[in-house]
């Protein structure tokens, strides 16, 4: 660790920024700190294809040394997979293509590192042996580091302060380097805080915008010439560009993590640190010293007394809420920005690439969770309509046979057995095979879902992350009041005209996992529908099924009854028939009856041990029996038990008095 000792005041220099107590600060200071830093982020780099295209065309002999040594690379990795399909060694030698090509972008620098990080998760564009050798650039850059006199002559340009002004102490040499910048471990001189002070790398900014200016011109020419890429590769490049440039931005960086704090940091096992807007700019991000250890690094954190289980656990359900709940989602979960805390927190860093997925698709990816469950593959196929992966012109009937094919297989396992990266890699070569454009938020978050399970499946080989993230969708479906997932609910319990209570009694036993889960919220959507104008369909389903239950009920009573008394009682109180028991019933229809009513005391006993359990929870219930229509849906159950056990009565009755055929002489 560098001391820095503070130097006599000079007139060029000003002094230091005002002292800000940030963990105790009020609201009205942090924006004020915001504000200044905003200030010096004013003239921060937007993304802009033409303002690179007139910057970048004018330096033509710059922009030809740069191309000849990517074509030189990359042209001669080409080279290499045209041999290797001439000689039918395409498939053989993919791994260790795939190898080389990181290696390659590696050597290209940051723009072709972040390219290939970008393509990670990319299952629409990558074979799979490419997915998993390019997602090594996740977690190692393996770029040099810049000069150490460079970053801090960068951070007193930056905040236009000295830096021994600003720290009483900082770290010799970088504690982390990546493709954008380098981190130091500082002390700040007025508090003496440890702090993270990250530093962006010089002429960053110059070499990426060249890099995208020549990358937008072999675009142009691949959505020109070459037929049998489907997707916009231009559109790719200049999505790809644009998250690029805005990592560029480290106040856009803050702002990301101060927004993720508060969504997310909410629960008490997950931890985002604080920001220090004062000794924040566009290319100097200052933030808290998170003190902890890299969930890959297993051993490290189980000598702490800490779980990987417990951790990737927490990274599931905040992941789960990144993607389903609220949408902004950190965009580059890899392992080395997911650190353990000694007290046992998972915590988030680096928050440069984020990203949000728009609401339609978030209830449109639960809906497409209940069709698969459905096995609907046909809904499910137009379900990728709704979640941007297919325009409306394509005709999804040769993909649904694609669909039955790999999931018919799948889901032969529970979602116990499943695991997560086999899915992801089999609907990956589905994605690969058919025109899918899949949208960057999508491919992302499944990315950190495997990356997730990759580090649990260290600690317990059996892990498995769906089984993991049931319990928080079990909960979504049973308590959100969005018509969409409620409609989505109502399609898993109502299939084919009949109520599936299995489901119901699983989606309460999973539902009651998630920490989250309250009971007197269960099911509220489907009875508020009860009440609701539109909900008359609902209302003749519930009759019909109220039918059912009440007859299981009284059928039940009357075969316990039956069972529980002595021999010769039912002799005397059936004619002499105790063989045949109270009711004539085909046995695998009593056996149906009788796991319908113990189905639905399971499910009452499951809601009433949640401790937030309210018998108010059937309040809709009450209202729709007190009006006029309900009397009549009463009396139309009631006609309806009645009706059925009538019959069986009269059948029972017909059977005693009938004499037995006499035998024949």
């Amino acid at each position: 660790m560098v001391v820095v000792t503070p130097s006599p005041p000079s007139s060029s220099r000003p002094s230091p920024a005002p002292v800000v107590q940030y963990k105790r600060a009020d609201l009205a200071d942090d924006l004020q700190a915001e504000a200044r830093a905003l200030g010096r982020a004013v003239d921060a780099s937007v993304y802009s294809p033409e303002l690179i295209a007139r910057k970048h065309g004018s330096q033509p002999l710059k922009a030809l040394r740069r191309s000849v040594e990517i074509l030189t690379a990359l042209g001669g990795f080409a080279l290499k997979l045209g041999i290797d399909q001439r000689r039918g060694k395409l498939e053989e030698n993919m791994k260790k293509r795939a190898g080389e090509l990181r290696r390659i972008f590696t050597r290209l620098g940051p723009t072709f590192v972040k390219l290939g990080q970008g393509l990670s998760t990319r299952p629409d564009l990558c074979p799979p042996d490419y997915l998993e050798e390019l997602a090594e650039l996740q977690v190692h850059d393996a770029l040099p580091t810049f000069p150490d006199a460079e970053a801090f002559a960068c951070i007193e340009r930056e905040l236009d302060l000295s830096l021994e002004s600003i720290f009483s102490s900082i770290s010799p040499d970088p504690i982390a380097a990546a493709s954008l910048g380098q981190v130091y471990k500082a002390h700040l001189r007025y508090s003496g805080q440890v702090v993270a002070v990250k530093v962006q790398r010089p002429g960053i900014e110059e070499a990426i915008g060249l890099d995208f200016y020549l990358i937008r011109g072999v675009g142009k020419l691949i959505n020109k010439y070459v037929d049998f890429i489907t997707t916009d590769v231009l559109a790719l490049i200049d999505e790809f560009a644009c998250r690029v440039y805005q990592e560029l931005n480290y106040v856009q960086e803050a702002q990301n993590a101060r927004r993720f704090k508060k969504l997310y940091a909410d629960k008490a096992d997950v931890l985002v640190p604080d920001i220090f807007w004062d000794y924040t700019s566009r290319k100097v991000l200052t933030m808290e010293w998170v003190e902890g250890t890299k969930l890959n690094e297993q051993v490290a954190i189980e000598s702490q007394g800490l779980k990987v289980l417990d951790l990737v656990n927490t990274g599931i359900q905040c992941s789960l809420r990144q993607l389903l709940e609220y949408g902004f989602f950190h965009a580059d979960p890899h392992p080395g920005n997911l650190l353990a805390t000694p007290d046992g927190k998972l915590a988030f860093l680096d928050f440069g690439m984020m990203s949000e997925t728009p609401e339609e698709a978030r209830f449109a990816i639960i809906g497409h969770v209940v069709h698969l469950v459905n096995r609907d593959y046909e809904a499910m196929a137009r379900d990728y309509y709704a979640l941007k992966f297919l325009s409306p012109d394509v005709d999804v009937t040769p993909i649904i046979p694609a669909l039955r094919d790999f999931f018919d297989d799948a889901l032969n396992y529970t979602v116990s057995e499943l695991n997560f990266k086999t899915l992801v890699d089999g609907l990956g070569a589905v994605f690969y095979q058919y025109p899918f454009d899949v949208p960057a938020y999508y491919a992302l978050i499944l990315r950190s879902l495997t990356v997730l399970e990759g580090l649990a499946l260290y600690a317990d080989p059996d892990f498995k992350v769906l089984a993991a993230s049931y319990p928080y969708f079990a909960k979504r479906l049973l308590t959100d009041q969005n018509p969409y997932l409620r409609d989505a609910l109502i399609e898993l319990l109502f299939k084919d005209g009949k109520f599936r209570w299995g489901r119901l009694e699983n989606l309460l036993q999973q539902g009651s996992k998630d920490r989250d889960f309250s009971s007197k919220d269960a099911l509220q959507p489907v009875l508020k529908l009860l009440l609701d104008p539109n909900g008359e369909e609902l209302r003749l389903l519930v009759i019909k099924e109220a039918v059912r239950v009440s007859e299981a009920f009284a059928l039940g009573s009357v075969v316990d009854t039956y069972n529980s008394m002595p021999e010769f009682m039912r002799s005397l109180v059936f004619n002499g028939n105790g063989n045949g028991g109270p009711l004539t019933m085909n046995p695998t229809e009593l056996e149906s009856t009788l796991e319908l009513r113990d189905q639905v005391s399971r499910i009452w006993s499951l809601l009433q041990s949640s401790e937030s359990f309210d018998p108010a929870i059937l309040q809709p219930i009450a209202q729709v029996l007190q009006q006029p229509e309900a009397r009549r849906l009463g009396g139309r159950v009631a006609g309806g038990v009645g009706q059925r056990l009538a019959a069986r009565f009269l059948q029972q009755l017909l059977r005693a008095t009938t004499p037995s055929p006499s035998p024949v002489p």
